[in-house]
């Protein structure tokens, strides 16, 4: 995992900051936020075990599994069995069916991400890159995982676990694409920039 670095939060803050939302990708973005907006509720019964913010359980959902809750967090695997794609045997105590916000804990806390403070803009785009993984950097480019859909990503992707296409174009918006839009909706703020995120998290 890359370490978070004062030059990684300048890079993290000065893409943010530049982020423009490629015009024939908006209304998918628009698409993806009310998906986003319509599990708010279940996003902040996480969020009141987790201390993870609901918008970035969220973004998370929506990049793992396209916001269907029937799906692990993890990584999209469905809910019917213990996750098999990395990370596989996920959660560790699991009796199918079993409910999507416990698994979504378990997703949270195995990614160390429970119970942290520090919520600011810099900190939620490394957890959301670490989230999914550091691998891009290595071939030169931002991560898709973040920036799909804007100027700041072309193309290059992993087609699957460890399998790299250099030609393969991202056909999802990124989640930093789609924080970019929430803050300029005044769906959230966050800590350094705006007001905290749990009184935005209250009144979006």
């Amino acid at each position: 995992m890359a370490k978070f670095t004062p030059e990684l939060q300048t890079e993290y803050e000065h893409l943010f900051a530049s982020c423009r939302i490629a015009p024939e990708h908006l209304n998918d973005v628009l698409k993806t936020l009310d998906k986003i907006l319509f599990g708010k509720i279940r996003y902040m019964a996480v969020t009141a075990v987790s201390e993870v913010p609901w918008y970035v359980i969220g973004l998370l959902h929506s990049m793992e599994s396209g916001c269907s809750f029937t799906t692990h967090l993890h990584n999209g695997d469905p809910l019917a069995a213990r996750t098999f794609h990395v990370p596989k045997g996920r959660p560790l105590i699991w009796n199918p069916p079993n409910d999507w916000e416990s698994s979504a804990y378990d997703s949270l806390r195995y990614q160390g991400f429970v119970d942290l403070k520090d919520w600011s803009l810099a900190r939620v785009l490394y957890r959301l890159e670490a989230f999914n993984g550091f691998g891009y950097r290595q071939h030169g480019i931002f991560s898709p995982y973040l920036w799909s859909y804007s100027q700041h990503y072309t193309k290059g992707k992993y087609v699957w676990d460890g399998k790299w296409d250099a030609n393969a174009v991202s056909r999802q918006c990124g989640a930093g694409v789609l924080l970019k839009k929430m803050v300029d909706n005044n769906v959230v703020a966050l800590p350094g920039n705006v007001p905290g995120w749990r009184d935005a998290g209250a009144s979006a």
